[in-house]
């Protein structure tokens, strides 16, 4: 096996986490890629086989299951036998008000989103120090802005950064890359697959796709912020702004992104009343 870096990439069936395997595919890493449907992955590796000659490994995995997180990290060790790059991607996202949401499924978002960041990173840590390699979290705008309708969501990013940002601190001596990518909204399956008030999947997006970031522009950022050993990435002007207004005028922000939102078309969803 050739002695090329490797990468492990949550959620790559689809969205940014597909996007971002071509892409490394491309730049020459070899990859290990997880998420719950195997199939989809499966269909994935063999095209970039294919396309890129390089190895990647499949993995089955539900990131909000600490055996399953452990898996990952064990089999890519005992294929590769180092990690280069952990990438945490897998995620989830939700479109209902607090008080229509389920706890059971607030807690879902979390266990995926955030637990799962940390439980990766926890077994893959030791790796990724030996390596002095590049821990990253795909967080998102929402990470640093609020968003209604979002809660489960935005606390989910709001405590990756927290986390990274600490994580970066304690290894700051240690040649450890942290960096957290904060894309805008994205062209991807995301809308289609957060749930709503009930339980359910909100299936077509509201929002004009056309108009979003796609996932091989977020792709192609995320790479060159991991070559560049960059912090953090910011990935629009409107999500630069939507920051900089959050943290020097909260209270306009909070009237901006109210009023936005409340254009969504959203009605069967009540997002906003």
């Amino acid at each position: 096996m050739m002695n090329r870096k490797v990468v492990i990439i949550t959620g790559a069936s689809s969205g940014i986490g597909k996007a971002l395997a071509y892409e490394f595919a491309k730049n020459g890493y070899d990859l290990s890629i997880c998420s719950r449907r195997e199939e989809l992955l499966l269909i994935v590796a063999a095209d970039i086989k294919v396309k890129f000659n390089v190895n990647v490994l499949v993995n089955r995995t539900d990131v909000s299951m600490e055996d399953s997180c452990k898996e990952l990290i064990d089999n890519t060790i005992n294929f590769f036998g180092k990690i280069d790059i952990l990438i945490n991607n897998a995620g989830i996202s939700q479109r209902a008000l607090f008080d229509e949401l389920d706890l059971k499924d607030f807690k879902k978002i979390i266990d995926i989103n955030y637990w799962g960041t940390v439980m990766c990173t926890k077994f893959a840590l030791p790796y990724l120090l030996k390596s002095k390699g590049s821990l990253v979290a795909i967080s998102s705008i929402s990470g640093y802005s609020p968003l209604p309708g979002r809660t489960a969501y935005c606390s989910s990013k709001y405590a990756i950064r927290g986390f990274m940002e600490s994580l970066r601190i304690e290894n700051r001596n240690h040649g450890l890359h942290v960096m957290i990518a904060a894309p805008g909204f994205t062209s991807s399956e995301i809308r289609e697959k957060a749930i709503i008030a009930g339980g359910g999947e909100q299936g077509i997006s509201p929002r004009n796709e056309n108009k979003m970031m796609t996932a091989e522009f977020v792709a192609a950022k995320v790479v060159r912020g991991i070559r560049l050993k960059k912090r953090t990435i910011i990935m629009s002007a409107q999500g630069i702004a939507a920051v900089w207004f959050s943290r020097v005028l909260p209270e306009l922000m909070d009237w901006i992104i109210y009023h936005h939102i409340k254009k969504e078309d959203n009605e069967r969803l009540q997002i906003l009343k």
